[in-house]
């Protein structure tokens, strides 16, 4: 608990960063929606852009700034600085460190998403997730295995400032798989099966479906639990404490 409040601190001390990932993902969302008279359109299934598939993506952008981005270079900094091998002589391992890490980012990206949902209720009347149940399941699930990617980068990067650059070259692509700038919907159809295996792609298209108070697709929580198992795994096998 001692590690989890330092940690804590550490991070609301970091408060551009902070500000950035929950502030960046909800303008945009305002930003688009008022802007842009489409988003508030009712499409062909009944369904704004701005009720489903903003708020999915936008989550989606702010959990991959986390896993990408705020993860990889706190760990590194860490092992570059020589923290981490410090730890490792202390009844404190390391691995606790790491579970608070990984604590903290959950809070986060929990925190931006929630704020999201009720920036979409008051600004544009967007109702919340509308099958409640699911919606947790494939929010923690999606969560963690974006994280679990953050590790594996986190692990592979060879200093402190490399970790974001190489976060950079992992997330916008999983941002374009995962529908931001070209809707799953209209993707030909090579680029969809690739969307499809991409952890990102089922996430956002199983958060979509229970916003709109569907149950995910089991094929979507299987690629997801399979990205959480595999990238997890990898970065138990990578990850160095220094």
């Amino acid at each position: 608990m001692k590690l989890l409040v330092m940690e804590a601190k550490l991070h609301l001390r970091d408060w551009p960063t902070l500000l950035f990932t929950i502030g960046l993902p909800v303008g945009l969302l305002i930003v688009l929606g008022v802007s842009i008279p489409s988003f508030t359109e009712v499409q062909d299934g009944g369904q704004r852009i701005v009720d489903t598939h903003a708020p999915s993506t936008m989550a989606l952008l702010s959990l991959l700034t986390l896993s990408c981005s705020v993860l990889p270079a706190v760990l590194a900094t860490y092992r570059q600085q020589g923290v981490l091998r410090r730890m490792s002589t202390t009844p404190v391992h390391p691995a606790r460190l790491l579970g608070v890490q990984l604590l903290i980012n959950l809070a986060v990206g929990t925190v931006s998403t929630v704020i999201l949902i009720l920036a979409g209720w008051l600004v544009f009347g967007s109702a919340p997730p509308k099958a409640w149940a699911w919606f947790i399941l494939v929010f923690l699930l999606g969560t963690a295995a974006l994280l679990a990617i953050g590790l594996v980068i986190a692990a592979l990067a060879p200093s402190a400032k490399s970790a974001p650059g190489i976060g950079s070259v992992v997330m916008f692509p999983l941002m374009f798989l995962g529908g931001m700038w070209v809707p799953r919907e209209i993707m030909p159809a090579p680029l969809l099966a690739i969307s499809d295996f991409s952890v990102a792609g089922p996430f956002t298209q199983a958060l979509k479906d229970t916003w709109a108070g569907q149950p995910p697709q089991l094929m979507h929580l299987a690629v997801v639990a399979a990205g959480l198992v595999v990238f997890g795994g990898l970065a138990v096998r990578t990850f160095r404490w220094e």
